[in-house]
């Protein structure tokens, strides 16, 4: 039994007011130069969890991430020949 989960980006005006937004997901990664923070939630309390981000007076913007819908396995993959005579050769 697989939980899917999806990133939310947070955008807020002060660093200290991180630990609030702690409570509403997994915080995976915080930048104190653009004020953002990337918190995890799971795919079924992703529009609350949103819209209770939204109602916060510190946040700016809330953006999510649609990289779980994204394709990741790719066909037809032509190797480069430059690239693979650099392996043969032990470059």
């Amino acid at each position: 039994m697989r939980i899917e989960r999806q990133g939310i980006i947070v955008w807020f005006q002060h660093m200290k007011n991180l630990k609030q937004i702690r409570r509403y997901g997994h915080l995976l990664y915080s930048s104190k130069k653009l004020k953002y923070a990337v918190i995890y939630v799971n795919q079924e309390d992703m529009e609350d969890t949103e819209h209770k981000l939204l109602k916060l007076s510190f946040v700016s913007k809330v953006d999510r991430s649609y990289k779980p819908f994204i394709r990741t396995d790719y066909e037809n993959a032509k190797p480069d020949k430059a690239k693979e005579y650099d392996y043969k050769m032990g470059i």
